[in-house]
Parts: structure tokens; C-alpha cells; sequence
């Protein structure tokens, strides 16, 4: 596969598991043959979720496939992974999630223009059921009211 100029990879379940409160932009600490990965594309943060450690916050159960092009040098796929923030960033979401019981999870991870991996991660309290039936109720009634305005305007 192809190097990326943009890699957009997200995580799809985040938005209906979770109520977002807060976002931020993280760089994130990668060997080598990660980035050439996350670069090719070949990254899933779908069932991932960020840590506090020693003040430090790390990204759990990210999956970054191993590098094809790689030798014996090459990375373990689930390992935890270092996000740089601010400190006053960090300090208040490790506040929030040590008092409130809040979530720290991965959204979006991407490149930037200079090719550095980012994470945009969100301060999150996870949804109970009611308020999922109720995000599908939502979901399903702008379709088709857009249905109906589509039809209307025909």
C-alpha cells in the first residue's frame, strides 16, 4: 500500500458510546516502524482509551500493524503509547478524571502537514442506554425529515 499525504483514521463508536464534555490535540511518542504504519494506514483506535501514569497519559490498546516493509526491528502491535500535552492540560484532565470518574478517549488519529501523527482526544462520560435509544431516535427522525424535504423540493 501506498504512503498517505493525510491519514484520517477515527474512531466510530466514540460519539454514540460516549458524551463528549471537552477536546484536545496530542502528539503522540512513535518508534520507527509505527509512523511508516499509521502512515500507511494500517492503525485502529476503535477500543482504545487513554491512562494517567506517573502524571504521564498514555493511549491504551491502540492497534498499529506491524510495518511490511520492516526486518526484525520491527514494533509489537498493542503496546501503550506516550501522548504529549501541556502540563496544565494534563494536570486538569487527570483532575477531572480522578474526581469526576470522567473518560479520556481517543477520537481522531491523523498527520499533520508535516507529517507528525496527532491524536485528538475528548474528556468523555460514558451514555447510558436511555440516551442511546435516544441519539438512534434523533438519527432516524433527521432522516427522514430530510427525506421528506427532499421529496418536497422534487
Amino acid at each position: 500500500m501506498a504512503i498517505q499525504k493525510n491519514v484520517k483514521i477515527k474512531n466510530r463508536k466514540a460519539r454514540f458510546e460516549y458524551e463528549i464534555l471537552d477536546t484536545f490535540t496530542a502528539g503522540i511518542v512513535l518508534r520507527g516502524t509505527e509512523i511508516k504504519a499509521i502512515r500507511e494506514g494500517k492503525a485502529s483506535i476503535a477500543e482504545s482509551f487513554c491512562e494517567f501514569s506517573n502524571h504521564e497519559l498514555f493511549v491504551i490498546n491502540m492497534t498499529v500493524q506491524e510495518y511490511s516493509h520492516a526486518t526484525h526491528y520491527n514494533h509489537v502491535p498493542k503496546s501503550e503509547r506516550k501522548l504529549l500535552l501541556n502540563r496544565s492540560e494534563l494536570k486538569k484532565l487527570e483532575k477531572e478524571v480522578k474526581n469526576s470518574g470522567l473518560t479520556i478517549i481517543p477520537l481522531v488519529l491523523f498527520t499533520n502537514n508535516k507529517g507528525l501523527a496527532k491524536m485528538d482526544i475528548a474528556l468523555c462520560r460514558g451514555k447510558k442506554e436511555f440516551d442511546k435509544r435516544e441519539a438512534i431516535k434523533d438519527r432516524d427522525s433527521k432522516k427522514q425529515l430530510s427525506r421528506i424535504k427532499k421529496a418536497f423540493n422534487n
